[in-house]
């Protein structure tokens, strides 16, 4: 896996302060993305020991409230495998952190990923960009949705994050 940026203390990207990867590659190609940099899956860095110690050294801060996973899409096909087995580790290492994950996928369509065990929040959909509002919390376009994972995986539906 490949990323291109860790951000400190975000408040932009889910609840609180925040440690966030914004990882390459991504095979949705939303116009008017944020971020068409992170798109190519060989940009950026290769990610290491010594980022996923710089995420780690984040967290063991009381006062961030957990990590967002983001980019170019960290479920796309070459990033999957790698960000399951880190939010894995995440939550079994930091189990009152929050993981969020942004992606360009529908949940309709990842019901039978393992990750889905370790997050949050799912933030999910193409950013459309005649969709596009700034008013919106977490989320860049109408149409997408800031998800709370385990509640909808309990109950067999979608429930938004409130």
């Amino acid at each position: 896996m490949r990323y291109h940026n860790i951000t400190k203390d975000d408040m932009l990207n889910g609840d609180g302060l925040r440690v966030v990867l914004w990882v390459a590659g991504c095979d949705h190609g939303c116009r008017g993305c944020q971020n068409p940099i992170t798109w190519d899956p060989n940009g950026g860095l290769e990610f290491d020991e010594a980022a996923e110690q710089e995420i780690f050294d984040q967290l063991e801060k009381s006062y961030i409230a957990g990590v967002t996973f983001s980019g170019g899409d960290p479920l796309y096909w070459g990033n999957v495998h790698d960000i399951t087995a880190l939010a894995k580790k995440i939550k079994e290492k930091y189990p009152k952190k929050t993981i969020w994950l942004y992606t360009g996928s529908l949940w309709e369509n990842l019901q039978k990923m393992e990750i889905l065990k370790y997050l949050d929040v799912l933030v999910d959909g193409e950013f459309v960009e005649a969709k596009k509002d700034v008013s919106l919390q977490w989320k860049g376009s109408s149409n997408q949705r800031v998800i709370d994972v385990q509640k909808s995986l309990e109950q067999g539906n979608v429930v938004l994050h409130a």
